[in-house]
């Protein structure tokens, strides 16, 4: 992927399942118009997800994800069919591709019951269609999709939700168009999420951004959240003020305004609020991607658990990357000291990163996870929900160095709703 794309994190997440032979990825070679999976007559020929990013108007910039064969009963099978699971909790819109000559199978239909569990907007394709032009054989297609998920699926709708089924093949044209059409008319509610900072401030506002640059710090670049936070100041026709915490007290004294917002990196938090005057509102890119990507308000309850951890408490701390850790690493050091310090208690620490994510967090008194730019919004709130629901506190780093730095209430000054449940 280009340097100048979109983030695949920012991409809505298609996600194509079925059994092994249904011919998904020549459907996504055809969807794509590139060659991207292996296509072959062998069973179980896609043995992990591939991902491919491309244009599909009007939903901009997705991601492709092909999964292995969902009826695939090796032992090698069993743990890729738990791999293309684990795909739903990033997947935005799911298509299930089957073949017409076997029909609606039982692994289709139970793929089918998660994506309806998790209220996932799909669509069904009636694949390999060349082999039948008799409009008999797709009615009788379309009627025992109808007549097995009336007798195994209890969720309201959920028939009416199948009734404009897609019939394909490769090699045809414009069954791949329509099929496209039909997924880019599924209009995820992620198309709406909130923007990272631009409601928060006006045209000709300015806004500083401090930027740490220490041995963490990427060589010749800034880390997402960064980029994208000054992306979307300058797309508001706002200032982005870039400087580093130990050149902060200089900058402030050389604008000639005041600033209507700071935003910091959490790592300096404590810095950075001596140095800002009270009058001028706080807060960090964390916390913003908190609530863009996530749910600010369960993440700043979350952080409030720290108050409560004690001897032998298990913290869950995990990273939406896998990048390389350096000697004083934010999530593996630095966080882990705070705590301690902070709480007095001694401390279990459990780490996880990238796409691995425990699915049993009853064992965990508290998560403290990153800001999660890596991940796109629908895993970051899959792992927020999976946590609420167990029941476990979780919390994320810029919430949780704010509260261990005594300025959680002051960090939340731009959402004054939330702020004031802390009174």
């Amino acid at each position: 992927m280009s340097l100048n794309s979109t983030p695949s994190a920012d991409r809505i997440h298609i996600s194509i399942f079925g059994d092994t032979n249904a011919g998904k990825s020549s459907l996504i070679n055809a969807i794509t118009g590139q060659n991207l999976a292996i296509v072959s007559d062998i069973s179980g020929t896609t043995t992990d997800p591939v991902l491919k990013s491309m244009e599909l108007l009007p939903l901009g910039p997705v991601t492709i994800i092909d999964t292995p064969g969902l009826d695939d009963d090796s032992i090698l099978g069993k743990l890729r069919t738990e791999k293309t699971i684990q795909i739903l909790n990033k997947t935005d819109i799911a298509v299930i591709v089957c073949d017409i000559c076997v029909g609606f199978s039982k692994t289709n239909l139970e793929i089918l019951i998660k994506i309806l569990g998790k209220k996932i907007p799909f669509v069904i394709v009636g694949n390999k269609a060349d082999l039948f032009d008799e409009e008999t054989t797709k009615e009788s297609f379309y009627s025992s999709v109808v007549k097995q998920i009336s007798s195994n699926v209890l969720t309201s709708n959920s028939v009416s939700s199948i009734n404009d089924i897609i019939f394909t093949f490769s090699t045809n044209i414009d069954s791949v168009n329509k099929l496209k059409e039909r997924i880019a008319s599924l209009l995820p509610e992620k198309l709406n999420k909130k923007p990272i900072v631009s409601d928060l401030i006006n045209e000709n506002d300015t806004v500083i951004c401090v930027v740490p640059v220490d041995e963490a710090a990427p060589k010749g670049r800034l880390i997402l959240p960064q980029q994208q936070t000054i992306r979307d100041i300058i797309d508001k026709n706002a200032y982005a003020f870039v400087t580093k915490d130990t050149t902060l007290s200089s900058a402030l004294n050389t604008l000639n305004v005041k600033p209507k917002l700071v935003i910091t990196d959490s790592q300096v938090f404590g810095t950075v609020s001596k140095i800002v005057p009270n009058d001028i509102p706080l807060t960090s890119f964390s916390i913003l991607f908190a609530r863009h990507k996530g749910d600010l308000k369960t993440l700043v309850e979350g952080a409030s658990y720290i108050n409560k951890l004690k001897n032998g408490s298990n913290i869950l701390i995990s990273e939406g990357c896998t990048h390389h850790r350096q000697c004083n690493d934010i999530g593996t050091v630095k966080l882990p000291n705070m705590l301690k310090k902070y709480t007095g208690a001694k401390l279990s620490f459990h780490f996880t990163s990238g796409t691995e994510f425990y699915n049993d967090l009853t064992h965990f008194d508290l998560i403290i996870h990153c800001g999660g730019c890596m991940l796109n919004d629908t895993e970051v709130k899959h792992r927020i929900s999976q946590a609420v629901k167990l029941g476990v506190p979780i919390t994320n780093y810029g919430t949780a160095l704010a509260l261990m730095n005594g300025i959680l209430k002051r960090s939340l000054a731009p959402f004054k709703e939330i702020q004031d449940l802390l009174d």
